[in-house]
């Protein structure tokens, strides 16, 4: 008798909302309208959309920020909004600012943008250089959020003398109650920065889970669950092997930086050899050419057991995305290696929606005609 191939992962029942929660303590919300936003251009132009819609406040935290031509259309949009009377915070990591101009952050300040930094250097755990704020969300009002891969730079729209085009990366626009959920993850980092939130779980243990019940059969669409993913609480890698656990169909990722643990290679191998049609998307150009010779370290186990392997071709692949069975869609800031998964502050938006799945498939399949797949055979002769 064949096996019974029914739906038994996320798209059935509540199983979505609850693993959610029960895996990444993320509340799942539904009623949510989603867009994907493919690369730089459409992301910024959302953003300034967004910035100028809004009303009463804006929260922007980031990990890339720059004082280049994107940082100063993404300034001139927020002192705008400043100045017809939006509150607005800016949150931005000590790393990813370095080389700012300091003209750039005092014309913001100027304004009336509150504006911190996350971890700068200092006598305490690692020296200030570990953990690192990577996140990339702005939220208006509470109602509209957009967030991703995307930092604030011109790697994202193609104006450096380094790179002859621009980066690809994948962002979403969230309108709904997702939103709010990503206004409540910015305030917890905005507190992280000043240094007052307690450390330890009681940020869980004061709140019940919120949306476990939601059926994706009944609820209205699209169900999104934000992730916030913090040091050592793996959050993204068990949301993975869940994917991997419950997928019938498909497990597509897009990655910049591929260094996975051996339990995440061995989730994506159990799925490829147990049928499911399995694909890991990479830069063949990093923009860290070590990380390039540490991702194909992995090629030779994964191509033997069924992984299809592509590289993409042009500038920068950045986009941090996974779509499974067509409808469960990820969307964030989060690599597949230790920083990403274990020690920095990331976010991803976790969405349950077929329609959205169609979309996400289309464009990684899309993205597939600039790559080259690799093989066992043309494996040893890339360069690492």
């Amino acid at each position: 008798m064949a096996p019974d191939r029914r739906l038994t992962g996320p798209g059935s029942g509540p199983a979505f909302a609850r693993g959610l929660w029960r895996i990444a303590a993320a509340d799942v919300s539904s009623g949510n309208r989603v867009a994907l936003l493919h690369d730089g251009p459409a992301t910024f132009d959302a953003m300034c959309a967004a910035i100028d819609s809004a009303r009463e406040t804006i929260v922007l935290e980031v990990y890339i920020l720059r004082s280049d031509e994107t940082g100063q259309r993404i300034g001139q949009a927020l002192v705008t909004a400043a100045a017809r009377g939006v509150k607005i915070r800016l949150l931005s990591d000590w790393i990813g600012m370095r080389g700012i101009k300091g003209s750039y952050l005092a014309w913001l300040r100027q304004a009336g943008i509150e504006h911190r930094v996350f971890n700068p250097p200092g006598l305490r755990a690692w020296f200030g250089l570990i953990p690192r704020d990577h996140r990339k969300l702005l939220v208006a009002d509470a109602a509209v959020g957009i967030t991703g891969g995307v930092g604030i730079g011109n790697e994202w729209v193609g104006k450096t003398e380094r790179h002859r085009g621009h980066w690809r990366d994948t962002a979403v626009r969230i309108e709904g109650p997702a939103a709010h959920d990503m206004q409540l993850a910015f305030e917890t980092m905005w507190e992280r920065a000043h240094k007052r939130e307690r450390r330890g779980s009681h940020r869980l243990t004061r709140r019940m889970a919120r949306g476990a019940h939601l059926d994706p059969a009944t609820a209205e669409p699209a169900l999104v669950g934000i992730v916030e993913g913090e040091p050592l609480r793996l959050r993204i890698a068990r949301a993975l092997q869940t994917q991997a656990i419950s997928a019938e169909r498909t497990i597509w990722i897009a990655t910049a930086y591929f260094a996975p643990s051996w339990s995440e290679v061995e989730a994506l191998t159990g799925a490829a050899r147990d049928g499911v049609d399995v694909r890991v998307l990479v830069p063949a150009r990093n923009d860290h050419r070590w990380v390039t010779f540490i991702t194909r370290r992995y090629y030779r186990r994964l191509l033997t057991n069924g992984v299809r392997i592509f590289e993409w071709k042009n500038t920068m692949m950045h986009a941090k995305t996974s779509v499974v069975d067509g409808r469960w869609v990820r969307v964030g800031s989060t690599d597949f290696n230790p920083l990403g998964v274990a020690i920095n502050y990331e976010l991803d938006a976790v969405i349950e929606d077929a329609v959205l799945g169609a979309q996400a498939e289309a464009m990684f399949l899309n993205d597939l005609e600039h790559s080259t797949e690799i093989t066992m055979k043309n494996r040893t002769r890339r360069k690492s």
